[in-house]
């Protein structure tokens, strides 16, 4: 269990790490190659709602899995918060938040996120070296 929990936890990391890098790279990319602006709708709300629903599930199992080994109720109040900004930011988008309010929600969600999950993996990497006899941790 402890290694799906390890795997969950690098996958939610490196998901939050993709908002971020969408975020920040896309707009770039079009202002250095606006011709893919044309092959690609790029208004379309579907790779945000599919990176949502990628990462809340696979985040929350982790962070609560987590939280039932080490008892930190800290990474998961900062988890939720950081999923929480995450889902406001796809749900209100630009139309309500504007592009720098859901960019800038967006990378703190992310950022949270990603905290959280180095911090539950370590978390649960003491707890599980505390528990084994002999463990070499």
């Amino acid at each position: 269990m402890s290694k799906v929990l390890n795997v969950t936890d690098k996958t939610a990391i490196v998901l939050s790490f993709v908002c971020v890098l969408h975020c920040l790279a896309l707009p770039v990319l079009l202002i250095a190659l606006p011709s893919i602006s044309t092959l690609v709708d790029f208004e379309n709300e579907i790779f945000h709602m599919g990176l949502i629903l990628a990462v809340v599930p696979i985040s929350l199992f982790a962070i609560i899995s987590g939280y039932l080994h080490h008892r930190h109720i800290s990474v998961f109040f900062i988890s939720t918060v950081g999923i929480a900004m995450l889902v406001i930011a796809v749900v209100y988008g630009h139309s309500v938040l504007g592009d720098s309010g859901e960019i800038l929600l967006t990378i703190v969600g992310s950022a949270l996120i990603t905290f959280g999950h180095f911090r539950n993996f370590t978390l649960r990497r003491v707890y599980h070296c505390d528990k084994a006899i002999n463990a070499s941790c």
